[in-house]
């Protein structure tokens, strides 16, 4: 009951006038079949009055023949006045919704433009590309840090390598110069293994005579 008395929209209405056109269009269709059926009976009535020889009647027949293919014809041009109706009323209805939706789309933009403040949005806008800028710069030395790690380690990895490398050269020449080098001791002359034997007193007087000792 309550859809009985609610009120109808335009989109509605045009269903149902797209509904009645339909319809209309179905019913033009079916009266041009029937014409055209009822034309060709009249083309074979007319031929059968002419091999009867009957003037007067294929006069009469030719007149109403005409008539029904004017009629027919008729039904063409309504056929194209109702598809033209058809066509139309669903650009009014597309023009219609996009009116709406323009005024909408404006109530919004009014509604923003109002709430809106230029001199804060442009603030805003400010405050946005001074920490963007910040940001980019904080991260320019934070990578410019870490580079100069890295390169520090790098060096000092290679002036280690160096430095294991000349050492390395020192010790096999300290190596060489030692197995080159005499051992301690070699070149001295060799102890004497026989027993020494003990002085005379003859040898201990002539030793005093040599020191001017009587």
């Amino acid at each position: 009951m309550a859809s009985l008395f609610k009120k109808k929209t335009v989109d509605d209405i045009i269903k149902e006038q797209n509904k009645e056109l339909r319809s209309t269009q179905r019913q033009i269709t079916r009266d041009r079949a029937m014409l055209e059926k009822q034309e060709k009976q009249m083309e074979l009535e007319i031929k059968k009055m002419a091999k009867t020889g009957n003037r007067e009647a294929c006069k009469i027949l030719a007149k109403q023949l005409v008539q029904l293919r004017k009629q027919k014809n008729r039904t063409y041009a309504v056929s194209s006045k109702v598809t033209s109706m058809s066509t139309q009323t669903k650009v009014m209805n597309s023009q219609m919704k996009m009116a709406g939706a323009m005024s909408s789309t404006a109530k919004t933009m009014q509604a923003v433009n109002k709430k809106m403040d230029p001199q804060k949005t442009l603030q805003t806008m400010q405050e946005f590309q001074k920490e963007n800028f910040r940001m980019e710069m904080t991260e320019e030395l934070i990578n410019n840090t870490l580079d100069e790690i890295f390169d520090e380690s790098g060096d000092e990895e290679e002036s280690q390598d160096i430095v294991n490398q000349v050492l390395d050269e020192i010790g096999i020449e300290i190596s060489g110069k030692m197995a080159s080098a005499p051992s301690a001791g070699s070149g001295l002359p060799a102890a004497s293994t026989s027993r020494a034997r003990p002085i005379s007193d003859e040898e201990i007087e002539r030793q005093l005579k040599a020191l001017g000792v009587d």
